[in-house]
């Protein structure tokens, strides 16, 4: 079995994200560890990009601060290299197209595979295109992981059976962001695509408290928690260690004894 389908089999999974090399990279490794020792089963790093179109204004600043802190791809590519025999959680990145064309389809894929990132998550690439990084994950045995939103309709089912890893999706229109009250339309997809494949499922963009996490487990088989932690390291900056553990921790105690 592989971390990402592992991360899966013990019950829901709690997938945080942050943006690597915000505040710094050494804040960076830090928050890694204070994560997976709080229970996070799978954890999105985001590659910092200038022109993130899927985000909302949190983790758009988290990006112009970690890109100003001088963080690269290389940079984060060594730091998971460094980490990964200490961390048991699947590693992630979240990455738009841009960065990974720059770098060469097939290095980056490499390289992953050498530092140990275990999937990839490229929000902006659509899935009829996305065959040339399909074929070098698959080389390089790395999950390409498919967002699926409340506005693919019909090709939810073809995007369910041929996706691997799991299903990333996107509970409400617009960018990320902190939401007080999610509406219905992650559950509805999710009953779509269970009537085609058994791929799981995880539901992201605006879920920021333990309540909301629960509430979507409840039909979710995993939760994906971004700005609300990002907004967290933004406040403490270099001092967000202990606050964000205490909040993932929150999170992941709220997830425990819920069933498949």
């Amino acid at each position: 079995m592989s971390r990402i389908s592992d991360a899966f089999s013990a019950g829901k999974a709690f997938m945080p994200f942050i943006t690597g090399g915000d505040p710094d990279l050494e804040t960076t490794e830090k928050l890694l560890y204070a994560l997976c020792e709080a229970g996070a089963d799978i954890i999105e790093i985001g590659v910092p990009f200038s022109d993130p179109i899927a985000e909302g204004p949190v983790i758009e600043a988290a990006s112009e601060r970690a890109l100003k802190a001088g963080c690269t791809v290389d940079k984060l590519f060594d730091l998971v290299l460094r980490v990964r025999a200490n961390i048991k959680a699947a590693l992630l990145f979240m990455t738009y197209y841009n960065p990974i064309f720059a770098y060469g389809v097939a290095d980056f894929t490499k390289r992953c595979a050498a530092c140990g990132v275990d999937g990839l998550i490229v929000p902006d690439l659509p899935f009829e295109e996305r065959d040339e990084l399909l074929e070098a994950c698959k080389a390089d045995g790395i999950e390409l992981i498919s967002l699926i939103a409340p506005t693919s309709e019909q090709r939810i089912t073809e995007i369910a059976d041929k996706s691997g890893g799991f299903l990333y999706c996107v509970s409400s229109l617009g960018v990320t962001g902190v939401r007080s009250k999610l509406d219905g339309s992650a559950e509805a997809m999710i009953e779509r695509v269970r009537r085609v494949s058994d791929i799981p499922c995880a539901v992201g963009f605006g879920i920021s408290t333990p309540e909301q996490a629960r509430a979507t487990a409840q039909f979710a088989d995993g939760v994906i928690i971004g700005s609300a932690i990002v907004k967290i390291i933004a406040e403490h900056g270099r001092g967000c260690i202990e606050p964000v553990r205490r909040f993932a921790k929150e999170i992941k105690e709220n997830l425990r004894g819920l069933q498949h």
